[in-house]
């Protein structure tokens, strides 16, 4: 039961149901939480991708990528891609039953919630100026920051004068929570194509009350630009010889 792609699978679900949880705490109507802003939304955020990734490593993927990104990014630096369709459909369909959990914890508050845009912000990311070439651009950069500094943090000079083991998933966290902090205001950093995918696909086919589109024109830019960066900065890890 313990293997790799089981491993993604929980860890994704975790991750989400933790990260998108924490939106939902803070946009849906009478949560305790309701308006506590940009600062909890990001660190709910960061402690989500600790806690995904502690669980996937329990769960038997003890890589724990939790993002085809970052997935494809190793898959360039050592040419070995066979793992990468394999981890994408784990890592996906764990983000679809985390969302859905999301919906089934909150299942009061939609309805109290006249906002279908607020409704959709809790399951995908959207950005706060419209413009395909920017939020693509934005999407490829917090990527690449995201996988480049995650090699950085476990490379092999780190890692003989660095963090202690079981310390991986505390500084990957709070690297998140730093991208999301500098990097997020422009398109809500998605940087995980799962992690936006799998909860929009759970937005269309959830009977949420009062639910608007899920907004298919933009669902391609947190996939592919995601992949993008990461793309590039396995790359540049490959290049540099990490």
């Amino acid at each position: 039961m313990l293997t790799p792609w089981f491993g993604e699978f929980m860890g994704t679900l975790v991750l989400i149901l933790l990260g998108d949880g924490v939106v939902a705490a803070v946009l849906l109507k009478k949560s305790k939480a309701e308006n506590s802003g940009w600062l909890v939304i990001t660190a709910g955020w960061a402690f989500a991708v600790m806690c995904g990734v502690f669980t996937a490593i329990a769960c038997g993927s003890p890589e724990a990528h939790i993002n085809p990104a970052v997935t494809l990014a190793f898959a360039v630096k050592s040419g070995d891609y066979s793992r990468f369709f394999p981890f994408f459909l784990a890592q996906t369909s764990g983000a679809l039953v985390g969302a859905a959990l999301v919906w089934i914890h909150y299942l009061p508050h939609w309805r109290e919630t006249p906002e279908p845009a607020a409704k959709l912000a809790v399951f995908s990311t959207s950005p706060a100026i419209r413009n395909s070439s920017t939020n693509f651009i934005s999407e490829l950069i917090g990527t690449f920051v995201l996988v480049f500094v995650v090699c950085a943090i476990f490379s092999k000079g780190v890692s003989t004068t660095g963090p202690v083991a079981g310390l991986g998933p505390f500084l990957v966290g709070s690297l998140v929570w730093g991208i999301g902090l500098s990097l997020g205001g422009t398109t809500g950093y998605a940087i995980n194509p799962a992690r936006d995918l799998g909860p929009r696909i759970a937005h269309a086919i959830l009977p949420i009350a009062g639910k608007g589109g899920s907004d298919w024109s933009y669902s391609y830019i947190p996939v592919f630009g995601p992949l993008v960066g990461g793309a590039l900065a396995g790359l540049l890890v490959r290049f540099l010889a990490f």
